[in-house]
Order: C-alpha cells, then structure tokens, then sequence
C-alpha cells in the first residue's frame, strides 16, 4: 500500500511538471503571436528614417522603440530596435550588411523571465495541492502537531438553554458554570470554586453536545469543539502535542470552553504492556492528566467532555480534582418529550388541532435525537401526500416508519402466508388487550416491514413506566408468546419461524428475572448477571458467579417462565376464539387495524382494573 501511494504522489508530481511546462510554452507562443510591436535590424530603422517613415520614436539607454508611417512585417507600425554604434553601422550599411543589435543580459530580465514564473508556480503547488493534502488530513510536519478544535465565537454558537428542552436537571447543573463565566469574582465570594472537568454522561443523542455548546452561548464565550479520536494519529507523539496546543489555544482565549465529544476514544482505561497505537493513546492521556493537573479553572476556561460509556473511563481521569462532576443526561420523560417536540415543530408548519401531548405519550424512550427525527420524518410525510401542513396522521406514519421499518410493498406474501401472519399478529394484540398493566394496541398491520418483519403489532406506553412487578413481566412474556400461541392453537400446532424476534425477546426478559431481579423463588433471592450501567442496554448473555448446577436452576426457572406464559396466552385465546377468527379476517381484508377499525382489541375491563 505504501508503494502504491509513492508511485500515486511520483505520478502527481511527473503530471504537475508536465502541465507547467506546456503552460508556459503556451504563454510564450500567445506572448509572440498577439505581440503587435515589430523587431526590426538598426539597418532598417536607418532605412525607414532616411525615408522619412518614422513619425516618432523613443530611444532608451540600449533600444529605440517607435511607430511606423508605413506598415511593417504582419502588418505592424510599432516597431523596436537595438541601439549600436553609429559610425560602424554606417560603414556596414554601406557594404549592404545588415546591421543587428545585441541585448545585454541584465540581472532584472533573468528574474522577469525564469525566476517570477518558476515562483508561480510553486504559489500554485503550494496553495492548490497542499490544500488538498490537508483536507484529505496530511498535512505538512510543522502542522501535525496543532489541534483540529473547531472554534465557535459567542456570534458563532447561536444556542442557548431555550433551545434545549427535556435535560433541566443537567440545564440547573450547568447554570453554576454560566454563572461563573459571567461573573467569576461573585461566585466565589464563599470559596467556592468551580470544578475543573464536568463530564456529561448519556445515552447517545440525549442531547450532550448541544447543552454544552448552550452553555458558550449563555454565558457569551469562545467555544473549542473537538472529539477524542482526532487527537490519536499514527504518528507517537502527535496527540500529547495537540493536547498541549488545544489548552494552550484556549488559555490564550480564556474565559472559553473546551468540550472533548467521546471523551472514551482518548480516556479508555490504560492496560499494561501496551504497544504501538495502544501506548501513542496512553501517552495522550498522560498529558491530558497533566493538563487537567495544572490546569487552573479561575484563568475563566472550563473544560466540559461527553461520553455514553463511563465504565471503561480511566479511574485517574475520574478522580476528584480532575473531573469533579458527572451530569447524568438521560432520555426525557413525558413532560420532556413534549418540551423538546415543542422547540422542534418551531421549524414546521403544523397544522393547528395537532395534539403534542398525545404525540409524546406515543413516543415514550425516545431521545431527543429521535424526537428530532420524528419531526423531519412528519415533515416529509406530508410533503410526500401534498398536504399543507404537518397533521397527526403524519406523526403516526413516521413513529411506524421508525419503530417497525419502511413498508416493502415489493415483497408479497401468498394467500396462506397472510392468514398465518394475520392470526400471529392478532393473537399479540388479543391476550395484550386481556392483561392488565400491558400498553394499548394502536395499530395492528399484515403489511412487511423492515429487514424481516412480515407484520407487526404496534403498542406505545400512554405513561412513563419507572418499575415493573413480576406479575407485569410475566404478562409481558404472555403478549410476546401470543402470536406462537395463536398459531398453536389455530393450526393444530403447526407453528412457523415467524416467532423467532418474539421468543428472542421473552427469553431476555425471563432471563433478567431469574439472573438480575431474583424474581424465581428456585433460584434464589441474588443476582448472577453481570453489571451494566442502565442506559447502555446492553443485552445480558452471560451468567456470572453461577455453579454448573445452579446454571442449570436457571435455565429450568427460565423455561418454566416461558411454558406457563404460552399457557396463559393460549388459554386467553381460547376463550376469545371468536375475536380471534373476526380480527383475523379483517386484518386479511384490510391490511391495517386500529383499535377504532376493531374495538375487540381496545383493553378490556379485567385488564383495565
């Protein structure tokens, strides 16, 4: 590879040189061709003169330049000639000799005529393919050293808290730190000093960027933006410079914020016996921790970063004295959702009953990101159906499109495939309407969806959940083994592959009931899975601290789990076998149901109490 980018770099050069020499020999051949000014021998210049030819002329220190009474060659009055001796050119011409004139060559035509275009040039290498190189992220060695922060002035950030919703904990938490690069000599009045590292922790897209870029804009101060991976290059050394130069650039600054994005590609926890690209990270980290050492936060810089993987941070980085506090970001609640939809649809035109509060019920464990998302996607939905404004059949086209898939109309199903489809999707939505506890159904459709999806079965939360009994989980588990059961029980056992997400998914939760809840009285009250942090949702495929028989205790809870929620779905449709077979038929007719097209599915009293 390094060969073929040495002969590539030689070819650029061969073809570089190439076209600089056909340009100047083009510059000259246009120089001579449109030049209107004649060369003539002294001889006849003298001849012309005699004649009474020349109207006027202008003589220098060694050439006479002048314009003809008579055309000359091409058709040329003006005309230039070299001054020689004049006696001598008389005796000359009297022997019919023509009589011709040498320049002399001066220090200032040599520099005219090689050295001006040969610096030309080279501005034009330097400037043309060395802008090149350095967008393609090589440039020069005087260069591989400096930081690549992005630097926003107070005019250049344009965000304030207004603009961000659904994170006030986080927003109350920052306000200190505005507070402080407002005013530094009030806020420590007390002793009070403000930490020297704030690291904001979160899932991705909670919104951690922009409350840090908020809070430049709220307190009018110059904000250096840069992520974790561009201070690591293959080049040892390279990355301790940049942090260097990153804290010098912003002390010269200073008051300022230095906001490191995915603190954990530079601050993963350092390992022993690293070699290469390992130890060119830990010798970055090294000089961040010696940066943040000497780093004196009442110079007016705050140095913010943002990470959704704390847990494999270095412990020295996270120690008091460096970053002092952790601001938790995390996904919005309800009232939060509406707040952030409130600040999204500012950029839309929304039709007027459009009801956001209901828009956020729907929309429960979205971030902001997603929230933002959402909004584009309405947006384009009914642009898609011509309409003038974004209504709420648009919001619940794009929360399908998010959550379940692109429709694939181009993949069609046959007569018997959608009747097995139709009964597996209506046996979730009949035993998720006869438990109690369980979310509404809103939408039950036949139509293929996503990568695998051959039907789908919608249910949003109409309220944030914080805690789930064991009776819920259970219930739970139930609604995703209703479409198995429902084709047990319709096709004498004849199940299909169509349930393989939904056992997938039941197998998960019954495991995290007997490894992490201690939810199975067999198995004990302590947990064997591993810790995770929560928003990481990490799935959990392993168990940890368990003996080979206890392992096999679990496995035997989990299985049970399994069997008795197949029973009790199996029995709920049983007793709804009516619904069962209607829904069925018109979900085939339809395609779509919702809860108005087929109440039998709206919760019913039992589930409601």
């Amino acid at each position: 590879m390094a060969k073929d980018s040495s002969s590539r770099k030689q070819n650029v050069v061969l073809w570089y040189l190439f076209i600089a020499g056909m340009t100047m020999l083009v510059v000259q051949w246009a120089m001579e061709k449109y030049n209107t000014v004649d060369t003539i021998p002294y001889s006849q210049f003298e001849q012309l003169v005699a004649r009474g030819a020349v109207s006027e002329v202008t003589i220098g220190k060694d050439t006479i330049e002048g314009k003809s009474k008579e055309k000359l060659t091409a058709d040329k009055t003006d005309f230039i000639t070299l001054r020689v001796d004049e006696a001598l050119a008389e005796k000359l011409t009297a022997k019919g000799i023509v009589v011709n004139g040498s320049p002399s060559n001066s220090f200032f035509m040599t520099l005219l005529s090689w050295i001006i275009p040969a610096a030309l040039f080279y501005l034009m290498w330097v400037f043309l393919f060395r802008g090149i190189a350095n967008r393609q992220g090589f440039g020069g060695l005087m260069s591989i050293g400096k930081s690549h922060a992005k630097v926003y002035v107070e005019t250049d950030t344009k965000v304030t808290f207004a603009d961000v919703a659904g994170v006030e904990e986080a927003k109350f938490e920052l306000q200190e730190v505005v507070s402080f690069l407002k005013d530094p000599q009030s806020f420590g009045r007390l002793g009070a000093r403000v930490p020297k590292g704030i690291l904001l922790v979160g899932p991705p897209g909670t919104g951690k960027t922009l409350l840090a870029r908020a809070v430049a804009g709220e307190a009018g101060v110059a904000f250096f933006s840069i992520s974790g991976s561009e201070f690591v290059e293959m080049f040892v050394g390279v990355g301790a410079a940049r942090v260097r130069d990153l804290f010098e650039q912003a002390r010269a600054a200073a008051p300022c914020i230095i906001f490191i994005d995915e603190l954990d590609a530079l601050g993963r926890s350092r390992s022993a016996g690293g070699l290469g690209g390992v130890d060119e990270k830990e010798q970055t980290l090294n000089q961040l921790l010696a940066e943040l050492d000497g780093f004196d936060p009442s110079a007016g810089v705050i140095l913010l970063a943002a990470t959704n993987r704390p847990e494999i941070l270095d412990p020295a980085l996270m120690r008091a004295g460096r970053f002092d506090r952790q601001v938790l970001v995390d996904r919005p609640d309800h009232a939060g959702r509406l707040a952030i939809l409130r600040v999204h649809v500012r950029r839309i035109t929304l039709e007027k009953d459009t009801d956001l509060d209901q828009i956020a019920g729907m929309t429960t464990g979205f971030t902001g990101a997603d929230l933002a998302n959402l909004i584009n996607e309405a947006a384009i939905a009914a642009t898609r159906r011509n309409a003038q404004a974004v209504g709420f059949t648009d919001f619940t086209v794009a929360i399908e499109r998010i959550v379940a898939g692109i429709e694939k109309k181009s993949r069609v199903l046959s007569k018997a495939e959608r009747r097995r489809v139709a009964y597996h999707e209506m046996g979730h939505a009949l035993v998720a309407a006869s438990l109690p506890g369980m979310d509404p159904v809103q939408k039950i459709s036949i139509i293929p969806r996503g990568v695998g999806a051959l039907g789908y079965t919608m249910q949003r939360p109409t309220e944030d959940r914080f805690l789930l009994s064991t009776s819920e989980l259970k219930n739970r588990i139930a609604v995703l083994m209703g479409g198995r059961a429902a084709e047990q029980l319709i096709f004498d056992g004849d199940v299909s592959t169509g349930a393989a997400d939904d056992l997938q998914r039941a197998t998960e939760v019954a495991i995290e009931m007997v490894t992490k809840y201690g939810m199975d009285p067999g198995v004990g009250q302590r947990t064997y899975a591993p810790h995770t942090p929560g928003f990481l949702a990490m799935p959990q495929d392993q168990v940890a601290g368990a003996a080979e028989a206890t392992g096999r205790e679990i496995d035997l809870a989990v299985r049970a789990l399994l069997e008795a929620a197949t029973d009790a779905a199996r029995a709920i449709l049983q007793s709804r076998h009516a619904d069962l077979d209607a829904g069925a038929a018109l979900l085939i007719e339809r395609e779509s149901l919702t809860a108005e097209d087929f109440p039998a599915i709206r919760p019913t009293a039992a589930a409601a109490d």
